[in-house]
């Protein structure tokens, strides 16, 4: 483990970063999919509200 010394003596323990690496852009499928799910919650939310009104 990392250990640096500070001033007085004091030992100070850091937590291993981990590796980083770049997000990949969404493929044309996945963007198809994306749009049909945020349709589909959309619809879902607007399903809601209808029932919602007509309840009350």
């Amino acid at each position: 483990m990392p250990y640096t010394t500070e001033e007085g003596g004091r030992l100070n323990n850091f937590a291993n970063e981990p590796k980083m690496y770049e997000a990949e852009p969404p493929n044309p499928t996945q963007r198809r999919n994306y749009i049909i799910l945020g349709g589909l919650a959309i619809a879902l939310i607007a399903g809601l509200m209808v029932v919602a009104v007509s309840v009350s």
